[in-house]
């Protein structure tokens, strides 16, 4: 796969994704890089990322303890559920522990398909495509709104085998997909594509331990855009929703910062300071 972009000195980029970067507004992928103390970002990412974090102070704690709950979530899938595929939605910006290296180290032969639609992140798709001898993974330029595109993707159905078991990974991602593009209908559509036996692993910021004046401020900036990006933070019950029919995992749906995290240092961030749901389940 070739995904050529390079950065000059002036900020400006060349190459075939350069059409559809805008380093004067923030994204959330380049944020979420900022916060984990990458550098794949630019002046508006960082602006909007410190903006942020005056509101939600610990927003940098959030974005690691979901890194983490990631690297776990996919240790389960992997070690203990067995699931050798996984499609992941909503990639980011290649970081440590990416779904393959944590899968791959575990059972070789696993096969990852990731899905973005940053251009940056197709930049650096080389390293996500970086795949033990026995295992495979591919990389599609697309967007979690546009499902039948990715179910139907060449590079899906040569690196997925969709009669067998696969993980649907949507880990914060669907808290950008607004109520007017039903989410609920778009995780469903994917999710019956995929076999008995699959899992949907996700995880959603929420606002309801944010003081209620931020709370309001985020409700608010998600119905009309918001300088930062469109948020839609929902309630745990509202992130439930994604998994009706599903046979959840437990410890069920709760903070990322506790979802089978007895092997983190301790003591853990509390809900409060991660604001963020995760949850693990099967597709019976």
């Amino acid at each position: 796969m070739e995904a050529a972009l390079t950065t000059d000195t002036d900020g400006t980029t060349g190459g075939s994704p350069s059409d559809r970067i805008d380093t004067a507004v923030p994204h959330p992928a380049r944020r979420y890089n900022y916060w984990l103390g990458g550098k794949d970002n630019f002046q508006a990412d960082r602006e909007s990322g410190d903006a942020m974090a005056a509101a939600f102070p610990t927003i940098r704690t959030s974005a690691l303890e979901n890194r983490r709950f990631l690297r776990r979530a996919v240790g389960y899938l992997a070690r203990e559920a067995g699931i050798r595929q996984f499609l992941d939605i909503g990639t980011g910006i290649p970081t440590a522990d990416n779904t393959h290296e944590v899968a791959q180290a575990i059972a070789s032969q696993s096969r990852v398909v990731y899905v973005d639609n940053d251009p940056i992140v197709l930049a650096h798709a080389r390293a996500l495509l970086t795949s033990s001898p026995e295992g495979a993974t591919a990389y599609i330029d697309a967007d979690l709104r546009d499902p039948e595109k990715i179910l139907a993707h060449p590079e899906l159905r040569r690196t997925i085998d969709l009669a067998q078991p696969v993980a649907l990974m949507l880990v914060a991602v669907l808290h950008f997909v607004p109520d007017d593009d039903d989410p609920y209908a778009l995780v469903r559509r994917l999710l019956d594509a995929l076999p008995a036996g699959s899992y949907l692993a996700a995880s959603h910021a929420t606002h309801e331990y944010l003081p209620p004046a931020i709370a309001e401020e985020a409700r608010a900036a998600a119905k009309g855009g918001g300088p930062h990006g469109l948020i839609n933070l929902r309630t745990r019950a509202e992130f439930t929703g994604f998994f009706t029919g599903l046979d959840v995992i437990e410890p069920g749906i709760t903070s990322v910062a506790e979802w089978r995290a007895e092997s983190e240092p301790q003591p853990r961030p509390s809900v409060v300071e991660v604001s963020m749901y995760g949850g693990v389940a099967r597709l019976p």
